[in-house]
């Protein structure tokens, strides 16, 4: 935007002949003078701009704009001409400083700019032509430089012109040589001096911004030392130098002088930017790959338990965060191997995978060298380069498909969770999907709800019942002013190892979700949601267990917040029925039983025992008295652990464990747990 409103005026807000716009700008009607230079329109109109004067003029062309980033772009360009010179093997130091005066010093101990006079221009040196000419450098044939991320020789010229004062020093053939310029112009001839150590090599370029450019913006000091270490990061032989003034470093919380050498490369970067994360998988899947004529690939990807991707790529030590042919091709080529995998072990769902599926969760690390790479405009954000696919797939392929082979339990794993992504994924498109329809649809009840009469939620009750017959009789037992009942039919779905099509066509489910009003999982709205309480009541034996456990599931996995909000209940009916003498009481299992017995009454007494096969059978009254009504009943709150907690994962990994789609756990589980099952009531 900086560059397009740098092609307009901007008129005074006092002008009364000025006319408002709908964004309230200002627009100052042409004088008479333009107009009669715009009527006569000729070839004394076409300006040429030559020199560096087109950069100054528009900055946003080169760099971008004249923002934040666009600043800390001019440093980007000098370090990574530092770091062409290190990938060709000709530097092992950069050493990056911010002075107190806002200006910084990039240097390395490589081949030095030549200084020689230029064959031309013989009356300039090759130093000036290069800081003075846009499309001047010694990368484009490729002879001086291999690999490198400076294509368009503009780097250096760009921020010679857009700063105010530029200082290029350069150690060569026993000198050392120094050219100053001011907003792109040379104040003073080539100077040189004899070097102490005559085997010295080296460029050290010192720069200050220009104010009239940037305005009143400096760096920032933890950007630059960021940008300083992932370079390092990039070239694991390379050591860079970072020092900045002591109040700098105190105001970031940086240090003021560290030294970045990382061996490791990009495996040293993932170890700093996943320390907080909880891995899936025990080994990361990396490489380095060199082909013969010098082109490189270096990955690195690790699988977390939860939270968002995070995707860093480079080509040639250029960060691009716009991505490319490379991060593209990475991603198709583990899309590709594990459905491969799934489809070698017999899962059909694993060709329904997406890229996004398999990287959700995951930390991808990708950085190529190439000859010849091209970008998306001279800032460098996007790779281009067709041939970066077919290096990454390449080098890659292969590799995945061994990797994952290697450790069946580990690909097992990775695929699992991919399939879980998937499901989401699809559930989501589902619920935008439902969104679509009109309000009169999605006001519909389903028709065995019956309902309570209390417009709003609060105070409201919502019972879910197993079957017609329990429906009936909680229908009965209830206070219609608050409380609704929901009958479902039997066992409802597992949504732990159901499918997404299985659960967007599962009757049941979509009964109770219409009930509730409040929609489920990303679509869920707190405001929406029908009553203040839901109460599961289920018999009391093992099959309304196992249909609480159920719902419960479902509630866990796609309405969390529903119970974290506090609205999920489990009524507590009672198994048994005893009554003596004008006496009765009810018990929830035998224990309470046998306690109630010896406790309530005497020993030649022979109590009526009754055993409620199920509430259908339980009357009305006795139903009202010992689970419905608020004054009598005992409610048990459905709780989570706190997220992020061990509590947390212990029950998701519990969830998981007995619900979902691998039967190995649920019987690992059972016969961990075998000895405590005795005389069960089957």
């Amino acid at each position: 935007m900086t560059a397009m409103n740098d092609l307009f005026s901007k008129p005074s807000h006092n002008d009364p002949n000025s006319a408002k716009t709908s964004d309230d700008k200002v627009l100052a009607p042409p004088t008479s003078t333009a107009r009669n230079k715009a009527q006569s329109y000729d070839a004394n109109a076409i300006e040429i701009l030559e020199g560096l004067e087109p950069v100054r003029r528009r900055p946003g062309m080169y760099i971008g704009g004249t923002d934040e980033t666009a600043l800390h772009h001019l440093f980007a360009e000098i370090l990574d001409n530092a770091m062409d010179e290190a990938l060709s093997g000709f530097a092992r130091h950069i050493h990056c400083q911010l002075h107190e005066d806002g200006s910084i010093t990039v240097s390395d101990n490589g081949r030095g700019i030549p200084c020689d006079p230029h064959p031309r221009y013989p009356e300039k040196s090759a130093l000036e032509v290069i800081l003075t000419s846009l499309h001047s450098g010694g990368k484009f044939s490729g002879e001086a430089y291999e690999i490198s991320g400076g294509l368009h020789g503009v780097g250096i010229s760009v921020v010679n012109a857009l700063s105010d004062h530029f200082c290029a020093q350069i150690t060569r053939a026993g000198k050392i040589y120094q050219l100053s310029c001011v907003r792109g112009a040379p104040n003073s001839k080539l100077t040189h001096s004899p070097a102490d150590n005559k085997t010295a090599k080296g460029t050290k370029i010192t720069f200050h911004p220009d104010p009239e450019i940037f305005g009143n913006q400096t760096f920032n000091a933890a950007k630059l030392y960021k940008m300083a270490q992932a370079k390092a990061y990039l070239h694991g032989g390379i050591q860079i130098y970072w020092q900045c003034p002591p109040a700098s470093a105190q105001k970031h919380s940086i240090p003021a002088q560290e030294k970045f050498h990382y061996p490791g490369g990009l495996k040293d970067y993932m170890a700093i930017c996943a320390k907080n994360y909880e891995n899936l998988l025990k080994n990361d899947f990396d490489g380095d790959v060199k082909t013969d004529n010098g082109e490189r690939v270096q990955w690195v990807l690790r699988w977390f338990t939860h939270g968002d991707s995070m995707i860093e790529s480079w080509c040639n030590a250029v960060p691009t965060p716009q991505g490319g042919y490379h991060e593209t091709a990475m991603r198709q080529v583990i899309l590709r191997g594990l459905r491969h995998y799934g489809e070698l072990t017999n899962n059909k769902r694993a060709a329904q995978l997406t890229s996004d599926d398999v990287i959700n969760s995951c930390s991808l690390l990708v950085s190529i060298f190439i000859r010849e790479p091209q970008f998306q405009g001279q800032t460098k954000e996007k790779l281009v380069s067709p041939e970066a696919s077919r290096l990454i797939d390449n080098a890659v392929k292969d590799q995945f498909e061994h990797w994952l082979t290697a450790d069946p339990v580990q690909a097992d794993l990775l695929l699992q969770m991919s399939l879980e992504n998937m499901d989401e994924r699809l559930k989501r498109r589902a619920q935008k999907n439902n969104m679509r329809k009109s309000p009169l649809q999605r006001l519909r009840l389903p028709g065995k709800l019956s309902d309570c009469s209390t417009e709003g939620s609060i105070g409201t009750e919502l019972f879910i019942v197993e079957g017609d017959s329990a429906g009936g009789s909680a229908k009965q037992a209830r206070n219609r002013n608050f409380q609704a009942v929901l009958p479902l039919r039997g066992k409802i779905l597992n949504v732990a190892s159901a499918s997404v099509e299985k659960l967007a066509q599962n009757q049941e489910l979509s009964d109770l979700c219409l009930a509730l009003g409040c929609g489920a999982g990303d679509a869920y709205r707190a405001q929406d949601l029908r009553y203040e309480k839901i109460v599961i009541m289920t018999d009391a034996d093992v099959d309304g267990a196992h249909i609480a456990a159920l719902l419960m599931t479902f509630f866990y996995r796609e309405l969390p917040e529903l119970i974290l909000d506090g609205h999920l209940y489990l009524a507590m009916p009672p198994l048994y029925r005893i009554a003596a003498g004008g006496k009765s009481f009810y018990a929830h299992d035998d224990a309470e039983r046998d306690q109630i017995i010896k406790k309530e009454f005497r020993a030649n007494q022979k109590p009526d025992i009754s055993r409620f096969k199920g509430l259908g059978e339980m009357p009305a009254k006795q139903l009202r008295d010992t689970t419905m009504n608020p004054e009598t009943r005992n409610l048990m709150q459905v709780k989570i652990p706190e997220a992020q907690s061990f509590e947390a994962r212990e029950t998701k990994q519990l969830v998981e464990d007995l619900l979902g789609r691998n039967p190995e756990k649920r019987f690992d589980f059972i016969r961990k747990h075998a000895s405590f099952a005795k005389n069960l009531d089957i």
